[in-house]
C-alpha cells in the first residue's frame, strides 16, 4: 500500500460541522479523564473550581482556565507532562523571544502517528502531491517547524530536500538544478532568495520549477503574497500556513487553492484540535467577520497537551466560515494572522499592527518588500515617535525622498498617524531566514 494512503481520511475532511463537533466532544471527555491523573493539571483546573474530569462539553471547556507561558514557566523545567519521562522521545521548545523557552515533549505516538496524520492533511490541502520535490527551508534544533515538516513529507511520500534556512547562494542554484516543485520556508527568505538569484543572473520565473509553497513563521499580507507569486514561475501559489509549538507544529491552519484567493485559511485539523476565536478581553467567542484571539486545545497530543492555550495571535473569523468549494465545510475558515495582541502598537492613541505597515510598503513602488523595520522611541511608558525604516531597490530610479514621502503619506492617510520614514540603500537592513523581528523598542536618552 502507498505509504501516503494510510494518512488520507476524506471521511473526516468531508464531514459537516456537526460531524466534527461530535468528534471533538468525544475526545474532549477522554482528554479530561487522562488529565485527571496529572497532579499539575488537577492543580491548574482548581483555579476555576473545576477538575479535568469536568471536561465533557463546550460549556465546561469555556469555563476552564486558560493556559499561558507564565503558567508553564512556573513549573520549569518540564511543565505538565502527562507521561513518564521514559516515554518522551524528543523535546521541542518555544522561541524564547519573550523569556525562557518552554519545553514540550513528544512521544512515539506524537511523532509516528499524530504529526504525520495532521501534516499530511496540511500538505494535501495546500496542493502538494507525493510526486513533488520539496525544498524544506524551515529551521531545526528545538524549533518544531522543520521537524514537523520533515515528518509530514516522509509520511506524505514527497521527496524532501531538508536544507533548512541559510546558504542562499547554494539554494538559488539548486532550485534550478534539482528542479524543486514545492517549498516550505519563510516568505521573507524566499523573497531574499529571489533577489540573490537575480544578482547571479538567474530569473526565477524561467529557471525555477516551483508551483506551490507553504509559508509560515510570520503572516504575509495579500499585497506581499501577490508580489512574491509574481516573481515565481507562472501559476505558483503561495499558501499561508499557521501553527504554534504549543499546538504541535505548523498544522493548525492552511489555505487551500480556493480559500487562497480570498486570503483565508481552513482550520484543517479540527478533529484533533479545538480552536476558539475569542475576544482577548472577555474570552467570549467572536461572531463571523470579527477579530479575535486564537485559543487552542489539543485533543490527541500525548506528552504535552494544552487546554485553552492563549496564542495571543489575532485573526478575523471568516464571515462565511463553513463554506468552501473544496468541500471542507466542517473545517472553519479564518483570515491570515493580523498580529499579536501583545505586539499591537499604540501610538498617540491609535492602534497599529505591523502587517498594516507591510501592506503599505509592499504597494510602494521602489521599496524593497522583504526589508523593513519599525522603531518605537519611548520615554517611560508613553509612546513618543514611530520610525519606519525601509530600503530602496537597486533597480529603482525613484529618489529616496519620494519613497519616504509616499510611505509616510500612505500611513497617515490609512492609519491616521504621522511617522518618520527612513529610506536606506538595498542591503542596509537586517534580513531574516526564519521568523522576522519587525518591531524594535528603544528608549530615549535622558538629558
Amino acid at each position: 500500500m502507498d505509504k501516503a494512503i494510510q494518512f488520507e481520511h476524506p471521511e473526516i475532511e468531508k464531514l459537516d460541522r456537526d460531524g466534527i463537533v461530535a468528534i471533538q466532544k468525544t475526545k474532549l471527555k477522554a482528554l479530561g479523564a487522562r488529565l485527571q491523573s496529572s497532579p499539575e493539571w488537577v492543580q491548574h483546573f482548581r483555579k476555576a473550581g473545576m477538575t479535568p474530569r469536568d471536561l465533557g462539553d463546550f460549556d465546561s471547556l469555556h469555563h476552564a482556565p486558560t493556559l499561558e507561558k507564565s503558567n508553564l514557566r512556573a513549573l520549569y523545567p518540564f511543565p505538565m507532562l502527562t507521561v513518564d519521562m521514559s516515554q518522551v522521545r524528543r523535546f521541542v521548545a518555544t522561541s524564547g523571544t519573550t523569556g525562557l523557552p518552554v519545553m514540550f515533549g513528544l512521544t512515539d505516538k506524537d511523532l509516528k502517528q499524530l504529526i504525520p496524520y495532521q501534516m499530511c492533511r496540511v500538505l494535501r490541502a495546500a496542493g502538494m502531491t507525493p510526486a513533488d520535490r520539496v525544498y524544506q527551508g524551515y529551521g531545526y534544533g528545538l524549533w518544531i517547524g522543520g521537524l514537523a515538516m520533515d515528518i509530514g513529507l516522509a509520511a506524505f511520500g514527497a521527496t524532501n530536500f531538508p536544507l533548512g534556512p541559510g546558504r542562499g547562494d547554494l539554494v538559488t542554484t539548486w532550485l534550478s538544478d534539482h528542479g524543486y516543485t514545492a517549498c516550505s520556508l519563510s516568505p521573507l527568505w524566499l523573497m531574499t532568495l529571489v533577489t540573490m538569484a537575480k544578482a547571479q543572473g538567474i530569473d526565477p520565473r524561467k529557471a525555477w520549477k516551483l508551483r506551490v509553497g507553504v509559508f509560515g513563521g510570520q503572516s504575509i499580507s495579500a499585497a506581499f503574497r501577490d508580489q512574491l507569486e509574481a516573481e515565481m514561475p507562472p501559476g505558483f501559489m503561495a499558501q499561508n500556513i499557521y501553527g504554534t509549538t504549543e499546538a504541535g507544529g505548523p498544522l493548525v491552519s492552511i489555505s487551500c487553492p480556493y480559500s487562497h484567493d480570498v486570503d483565508e485559511m481552513h482550520l484543517i485539523n479540527e478533529d484533533t484540535i479545538i480552536t476558539e476565536v475569542v475576544d482577548p478581553a472577555t474570552l467570549k467567542p467572536v461572531a463571523p467577520g470579527e477579530i479575535g484571539e486564537i485559543v487552542i486545545t489539543t485533543l490527541d497530543r500525548d506528552a504535552s497537551p494544552v487546554v485553552r492555550w492563549r496564542t495571543r495571535d489575532l485573526v478575523r473569523l471568516s464571515a462565511d466560515a463553513y463554506s468552501c468549494p473544496c468541500g471542507r465545510h466542517g473545517m472553519p475558515k479564518i483570515g491570515r494572522i493580523i498580529g499579536r495582541s501583545d505586539d499591537m502598537i499604540k501610538v498617540r492613541g491609535v492602534m497599529v499592527f505591523p502587517t498594516q505597515v507591510e501592506d503599505i510598503i509592499a504597494a510602494t513602488e521602489g521599496a524593497v518588500k522583504e526589508a523593513w523595520h519599525i522603531y518605537i522611541d519611548q520615554d517611560d511608558e508613553a509612546m513618543e515617535q514611530l520610525t519606519v525604516a525601509v530600503e530602496r531597490s537597486k533597480a529603482s530610479t525613484m529618489p529616496r525622498e519620494d519613497i519616504q514621502y509616499r510611505i509616510g503619506h500612505a500611513i497617515h492617510s490609512r492609519l491616521g498617524i504621522r511617522v518618520t520614514v527612513e529610506c536606506h540603500d538595498e542591503g542596509f537592513l537586517p534580513r531574516y531566514e526564519a521568523k522576522a523581528v519587525r518591531v524594535h523598542r528603544r528608549g530615549k536618552a535622558k538629558a
